[in-house]
């Protein structure tokens, strides 16, 4: 498994203030001293791994593509960033992962690794299935799994999975990738009961439409002549009550706050980031 040096963005996040509390470039979260696991090497796992790495933390990011996507968006040095070659469906290869990375203990776990394929109880096969619950949904049992005694040597911590509003209402033809998504609403249930003991705690998120690489593969499978992927996307945010898509930096913003002391009563929870579409009757 290749180890991979990340550097910085030469950009920097524009992150919301909640509740009073500075944040930002200066006044972010404080993660010094913090070691996070992130699967997910673009999208939303690529925008919360920069984060935490940006507010002091030691992040570890794998995905299937050894952070091509990650390097791609890079361009300055000084994060204490790095990227492996996972298949995060695959037990042996997150245990290596995650085992590597514990020897000083694990304080957060980030999953963000999906994927999202199409197809009805009828035209999907069983291996489509397979795969897209295995990447979305067992991997977060697998890291979670494997974290966890690391996490608890710590004296606990806080594990957030990326759900969907998909795993709440689904658009049809998505039955794996729903499927896979509810799911995860059931294990942080499960997890957050069982872990609450040893101080760590459970949460998702589940976002709308977000301006992401899975995004903008959704955009293509209906963009063509006359109907520009750009065109695709604007109708994707049109549909949310706030007349837009979201961004990888509010989900990241979301994501660090589960993660921080102040989300210290949280755990069990979803939290939607949707700006607004599960909140609208669609009549």
């Amino acid at each position: 498994m290749k180890i991979v040096a990340i550097p910085s963005l030469s950009t920097k996040f524009a992150v919301p203030d909640f509740f009073g509390y500075a944040l930002g470039d200066s006044g972010m979260d404080d993660f010094t001293g913090k070691v996070v696991m992130v699967t997910g090497s673009s999208g939303i796992g690529l925008g919360a791994a920069l984060y935490f790495a940006r507010a002091g933390a030691t992040v570890h990011l794998c995905g299937n593509d050894a952070g091509h996507n990650a390097k791609a968006e890079v361009a300055a040095d000084g994060l204490d960033l790095s990227v492996s070659l996972v298949d995060v469906a695959v037990a042996d290869e997150v245990e290596h992962w995650i085992t590597g990375a514990g020897t000083s203990g694990i304080d957060i776990l980030v999953n963000a690794a999906a994927v999202q394929t199409y197809g009805t109880t009828e035209t999907t096969d069983v291996a489509h299935w397979t795969r897209v619950i295995g990447i979305n949904l067992t991997s977060c049992f697998l890291t979670s799994h494997f974290v966890y005694p690391h996490m608890k040597a710590r004296g606990g911590g806080a594990i957030v999975h990326v759900s969907s509003v998909q795993g709440h209402a689904n658009q049809s033809g998505v039955l794996a990738y729903a499927t896979s998504k509810g799911g995860i609403h059931a294990l942080v249930r499960a997890q957050a009961v069982d872990a609450a003991k040893d101080g760590i705690r459970v949460n998702s998120i589940s976002p709308g439409s977000v301006r992401t690489p899975l995004l903008e593969f959704a955009a293509q499978t209906v963009a063509g002549p006359g109907n520009p992927i750009e065109d695709v996307i604007a109708s994707f945010g049109a549909a949310h009550p706030m007349g837009r898509v979201g961004t990888v930096d509010e989900t990241s913003a979301l994501i660090a706050f589960l993660c921080s002391d102040r989300a210290g009563f949280c755990t069990g929870g979803d939290y939607l980031i949707d700006g607004g579409l599960t909140a609208g009757l669609g009549v």
